[in-house]
């Protein structure tokens, strides 16, 4: 077994929670609540690499995640 790090963003809008990865192409989820996305996107994410390396893909390996917001006046 293997540990990977993978960066995730979630976003809440009036229906719900999103999901995605931004370094698995295709890898997204949701759900109506913040920890049942993070449920749905650990499993996306782990079945997504799992596939990857039944088919041989390349998995990125990252050393470095950050992730920060800004405010704009504008």
């Amino acid at each position: 077994m293997s540990t990977y790090k993978v960066s995730i963003v979630i976003e809440k809008d009036k229906d719900g929670y999103f999901a995605f990865c931004p370094d698995l192409q295709g890898c997204y989820t949701q759900g109506t609540n913040f920890e049942e996305t993070m449920r749905n996107i650990e499993d996306a994410v782990r079945l997504h690499i799992a596939d990857r390396i039944e088919t041989g893909e390349e998995i990125p390996r990252l050393e470095f995640i950050s992730l920060t917001s800004m405010e704009i006046v504008v």
